[in-house]
Parts: C-alpha cells; structure tokens; sequence
C-alpha cells in the first residue's frame, strides 16, 4: 500500500487530537443472538483494543423497520460511526443495504468499490453478490458490510480501522 499524501496525512494527524471514536455496532441477523455475535464480539474487541470505544451494541433480525430505527436511534445517541454488518447480500431477507442505503445523506461509494476489490481477492467472482455500502447520515458515518466474520475482518482491517479517526474527524468539521 503506498502513503498516504501530504493533505491526507495533515488531516488524519488533527484526527488524532479528537480522542476516542464512539462507535455503535449492529449486527442484522435472523439466527445470532448476542450469546453468539461473534462479529459482535470481535469488532468490540478491536474497537476497544484501537483505544475507541463502543457506545452501543444490538443484534436484530433482518427487518428493514428494526434496521431504520437502529439507524435513527445510533445516529440520534454518542455514535460518531455505526457499524452495520450482515443483510448486504442478495438473498430475499437480506435488507439492510436497502433499509440504510435509501437514508445516507452522502454516500462513500469507494467504500463498496475498495470492499469489492479486496474481496474478490478472498472469494473470486462472488465478490459482486456484495452490497457492502458506506455514507453519512444525519452527522454520523454509517458502514455496512456483509456478516461473514471473513468480511467483517476484511472490512475493518483493510478499510475501517485505518481511516476511522480520519472518517470522525471530516464529519465532525
């Protein structure tokens, strides 16, 4: 990966200065529970092992009313990102890309563009079945990726967790 340029570098160095991010998770499932989100438990663990924290925490299923409310209460508490993971797919109860995608005031295209890209370098051609998304809405950052702990993982190490103060930083501004 090359560096970042200068303006990018300036930029994540007065991100730095804000202190921990707040940030909410939700995992959209119709069969994990909180005794078994282990995307749930493994972003709290890193989220909090990045020296952030984590303001809120819900498993719900796949309902695009639930998912809006999620969204709407997170964006309305602390959270300067809410991380969503699970319902990106195609399958017909998968719905939180529709839910959350039809309520972003600006939208990260790169996000699902760069998440594509690494993915295909994982799973091939499925890649595209992704429909892993990111913007803003209502002054917070809101991140959507697949639940497959792979995806999770890939989102957060490859994307998520390098520019995350970087991504509270431009919103709060």
């Amino acid at each position: 990966m090359s560096e970042p340029r200068t303006g990018s570098t300036s930029h994540r160095a007065h991100a730095r200065e804000l202190g921990p991010v707040a940030i909410a998770v939700v995992t959209v499932s119709d069969s994990r529970t909180e005794a078994d989100d282990d995307n749930g438990a493994w972003l709290g663990e890193q989220i909090e092992s990045a020296g952030h924290r984590v303001c809120d925490y819900r498993v719900l299923p796949d309902e695009p009313k639930l998912i809006v409310a999620a969204l709407e209460e997170c964006a309305a508490g602390d959270a300067q990102i809410v991380l969503f993971n699970g319902g990106t797919g195609i399958s017909k109860r998968d719905s939180t890309y529709d839910a959350i995608s039809s309520r972003l005031e600006k939208t990260l295209s790169g996000f699902g563009e760069l998440f594509r890209m690494l993915s295909y370098e994982q799973v091939g051609a499925a890649a595209m079945f992704s429909r892993a998304t990111a913007g803003v809405f209502r002054g917070t950052v809101v991140i959507s990726t697949p639940g497959s702990p792979a995806a999770v993982q890939l989102a957060w190490n490859e994307l998520i967790a390098p520019e995350l103060s970087h991504l509270a930083w431009e919103v709060a501004r």
